[in-house]
């Protein structure tokens, strides 16, 4: 959600299961080493274990870091992606972005390993995508430490007094996790030595756009403050862009 609170709201104190964390983690990291690895065909694919590995960590840290101080947001962030209450566009918006996201990874190693529809990027081009995808992975870990409201699915979190809030990375853009996302997509399939990957990452953060566009009309519908926002912070996506 493209709202901000540095401290965790208060009456919202949680706890959220371990063994649910260490699940869904340990699950969402699977579910990235199968989708590269099996298209690929081989387990000696070491580019793919640092995307691996990063996911792995990234998960860890974002644990870490907000168990103390938004332990409602570590509650929200291990909820399902098809919740009670969400509207049904969200639904349809979330679903089709985890499943093209998930695509890409697959279309990315079956290229790599048997397509070679473009040439391989070198070492620098790859380089990039590897810092695009550490760039992309703190983005991210940036905007759970300032948005206390990040949630999975699009709603008005009226029990955790939810409020919009201008600061850190939500004072640059709106939608700061989004971004983080976009940088991730396209620079993991560099790091993999795939042109054709990094060109089809647009299909996924065309979903994102979407979602970016129904979230908004949503809050400027039911949360009070947030239309004041867009017109303090006007660029969604990409600074000085969009």
């Amino acid at each position: 959600m493209s709202v901000t609170s540095t401290p965790e709201p208060s009456g919202t104190a949680v706890h959220v299961s371990v063994f649910r964390m260490i699940g869904r983690t340990v699950g969402g990291t699977a579910v990235v080493a199968i989708l590269l690895l099996l298209p690929a065909g081989t387990w000696r694919w070491w580019r793919a274990w640092v995307i691996v590995g990063a996911t792995l960590l990234g998960s860890v840290a974002m644990i870490l870091r907000l168990w103390n101080t938004h332990s409602g947001l570590l509650e929200e962030r291990f909820k399902p992606a098809i919740q009670k209450g969400q509207p049904l566009i969200d639904r349809i918006l979330l679903l089709s972005f985890l499943l093209t996201w998930f695509g890409l990874l697959a279309f990315t190693a079956e290229d790599v390993f048997r397509l070679h529809l473009m040439h391989r990027p070198g070492p620098v081009v790859s380089s990039i995508g590897a810092i695009l995808v550490a760039a992309g992975s703190w983005l991210q870990y940036r905007a759970f430490v300032d948005n206390a409201f990040a949630a999975v699915v699009v709603r008005h979190q009226a029990e955790r007094n939810q409020t919009v809030v201008d600061t850190g990375a939500y004072s640059v853009v709106r939608h700061p996790m989004y971004a983080g996302g976009v940088l991730l997509m396209i620079g993991a399939p560099l790091w993999l030595e795939s042109y054709a990957g990094a060109l089809m990452a647009t299909v996924p953060t065309i979903m994102l756009v979407l979602r970016i566009l129904f979230e908004e009309q949503f809050l400027r519908r039911e949360l009070k403050g947030y239309n004041a926002y867009t017109h303090k912070v006007h660029n969604r996506l990409i600074p000085f862009l969009w």
